[in-house]
């Protein structure tokens, strides 16, 4: 017995993954996890639910027995890195980030936005710097005054200890800031998108010293993290924003092709089946594109594969799943596309808002809505929903998985849901 229940406890770690960073550990919302719950309720099937302090949509990160996250103390005017266990919820430390006056927001942002990265050893926030001034807000319908800035990337140990800390470049937007870091191989990368001398920028994770800048030259807001693949032989860091989809090389920052639009402003993040890349977005028009990524240079009459308007979304990122490509419109209209062709099976309303980004796992698809209600999708053909939870708090964060629990960060508390550790 002692034999066959070590291998099943095996056989859990083998399929256990850490949820390093934005969306996951390949950036899109997938999961390999067989063991992820399905039911529960604000109540029931909760492993802990710990109160939070400030406020932010940052989404939770987990590496081994560490939960991070980051909020905005608006009393203080400080960001903080936080620190929790993730087997019982208990808060481990607290650090500041930065103490900077509070920036300009849309109203559905935060001044905590940016989820962070770790690699194990060190763990990377970007953060807005405001400068001490207001200025007339550039891109906007209607005339008023914002707070400019610029980025600030600090790392920290898993301890909480401040490694180092470096400035980027300016960063202008009437809508706040959010730029959640990705890593590639001893680099840190943050899209730097908004309403001025954008840029992309590549930090050395050991150091931060900065190894390379790519400037964007539609100069145009956008909030879309790049996504990375090996895809036709070459390194592909793939980012929809700023009137444009480009593919640029991860290693030295120069681009690979390109596609003019489809609209000038993205939010949500992109994902690859192995054939397409997908995008949504944005504004002012709401575009679906599967693009096809071999190309060179501007692709834009030649590599689009299909293209749909209906049910596209601006904030929530999408998935793929086998044959679907799946998606939930901010208004919480979700759709289910052949990935290959762009056929749509089915559209339906699930109700409330969503701001969240769809996850993956054993062949189910999670969307959460703003209410903290997550509809599980069993994609096919026809609409079949698996089940509907409701946490009974209002939530603005993408989920995470990890080690066969799910994380949902509500706006006052975020909850581990499934079995407690043992």
């Amino acid at each position: 017995m002692r034999t066959i229940a070590f291998l099943l406890v095996l056989a859990l770690q083998l399929h256990a993954e850490n949820w390093p960073g934005w969306r996951g550990p390949r950036g899109d919302g997938s999961s390999m996890e067989k063991n992820v719950p399905v039911k529960w309720s604000a109540t029931e099937n909760i492993a802990w639910k710990t109160a939070i302090p400030g406020e932010g949509h940052s989404s939770p990160v987990i590496y081994d027995d560490q939960v991070f996250l980051l909020s905005c103390l608006p009393e203080k005017q400080e960001r903080v890195l936080i620190s929790l266990d993730r087997n019982t919820g208990k808060p481990q430390w607290q650090r500041t980030v930065i103490k900077t006056p509070l920036e300009t927001i849309h109203r559905l942002n935060s001044r905590a936005s940016c989820t962070p990265v770790t690699d194990g050893k060190l763990i990377y926030v970007a953060v807005m710097k405001v400068d001490d001034k207001t200025i007339p807000a550039p891109n906007v319908g209607t005339a008023r005054l914002i707070t400019p800035g610029s980025i600030e990337v600090v790392a920290f140990d898993l301890k909480g200890n401040r490694k180092w800390s470096r400035n980027i470049g300016p960063f202008i937007s009437a809508h706040g800031f959010s730029a959640c870091p990705v890593l590639y191989r001893d680099l840190v990368i943050v899209n730097g998108d908004h309403d001025g001398e954008a840029y992309i920028a590549a930090l050395d994770r050991a150091t931060g010293e900065l190894r390379w800048k790519t400037p964007r030259e539609n100069k145009t807001r956008s909030y879309g993290t790049p996504l990375i693949r090996t895809i036709d032989g070459r390194d592909q860091m793939i980012l929809c924003g700023s009137k444009s989809v480009t593919s640029h090389d991860p290693a030295t920052g120069k681009r690979h092709w390109i596609i003019d639009g489809p609209t000038e402003q993205f939010v949500a993040s992109m994902v690859y089946n192995g054939k397409h890349v997908f995008v949504t977005g944005g504004y002012p028009e709401r575009h679906i594109l599967a693009i096809r990524p071999n190309g060179r240079g501007n692709v834009t009459e030649t590599h689009i594969a299909w293209r749909a308007r209906r049910g596209a979304a601006y904030v929530p990122s999408p998935v793929v799943l086998g044959d679907y490509f799946l998606i939930v419109s901010d208004a919480g209209i979700a759709s289910c596309f052949d990935a290959g062709d762009g056929t749509r099976h089915w559209m339906e309303r699930l109700g409330g808002g969503h701001s969240a980004s769809a996850i993956t796992a054993n062949g189910l698809a999670y969307f959460v809505s703003d209410r903290g209600i997550t509809t599980v999708i069993r994609p096919g053909k026809e609409f079949e929903v698996v089940a509907k939870n409701d946490l009974k708090e209002s939530t603005s964060s993408s989920p995470a998985i990890s080690q066969g629990q799910l994380f949902i960060r509500g706006h006052q508390h975020l909850f581990c849901i499934g079995a407690s550790a043992k």
